[in-house]
């Protein structure tokens, strides 16, 4: 086998330790249900989902949102979800005026409502600017949903649910948040618009 089949090798089967490491977390899955209600609670409220993230987490937080936008599964109507993450007018105006911590805050104090839920990725739960959002969203009465690394950083006793992956490498924190975050996609869309309901 060439060196190149046994780093691949290697790699998927460090990622299948890490997906089954999730599978086998009771604590986890109950993280993910109560997840679900505080999503759901806020959207039949009339309130919205908020989401950030930096750099590949920025990207999750456009996918997750896009996922409730307009569809997961299956055509229902549109969830109200935004990515903090996507103006870049905003974003450098604020990187500008008030530097790059305030990018999530100062939208998180534009946008947000009490009742709201912030979603805030980060792997290493340290970032600047999320925890700066974390804190404008508890403020105001907006519950936070982290996603960060084994450690939970700072960000997790800012967080009301934070789902710390079983890991301390980057891919392997993005591929578990990439997991459960599609998870909280599809029950969040089956929770509000059942496939089957009348």
């Amino acid at each position: 086998m060439s060196a190149m089949r046994d780093a691949i090798a290697a790699e998927l089967d460090n990622a299948v330790r890490n997906i089954q490491a999730l599978a086998a977390d009771a604590a986890m899955q109950a993280l993910l249900e109560q997840a679900v209600g505080l999503c759901t609670g806020a959207l039949r409220d009339g309130r919205k989902l908020l989401f950030a993230g930096n750099g590949g987490s920025a990207a999750d937080a456009q996918h997750w949102a896009g996922e409730l936008v307009s569809r997961f599964y299956y055509d229902r109507p549109g969830l109200a979800a935004i990515a903090l993450t996507t103006d870049s007018s905003i974003l450098t105006a604020i990187g500008n005026d008030y530097g790059y911590d305030y990018t999530f805050a100062r939208q998180v104090e534009a946008l947000g409502q009490a009742g709201d839920v912030f979603i805030a990725i980060s792997t290493s739960g340290n970032s600047p600017n999320i925890l700066r959002a974390a804190d404008a969203a508890r403020a105001r009465g907006i519950r936070v949903i982290g996603f960060t690394g084994a450690s939970g950083g700072k960000l997790a006793p800012l967080a009301d649910i934070c789902f710390c992956m079983p890991s301390s490498e980057t891919p392997r924190i993005q591929e578990g948040h990439e997991l459960i975050g599609h998870l909280l996609c599809a029950l969040v869309e089956a929770e509000m618009y059942p496939r089957n309901a009348g």
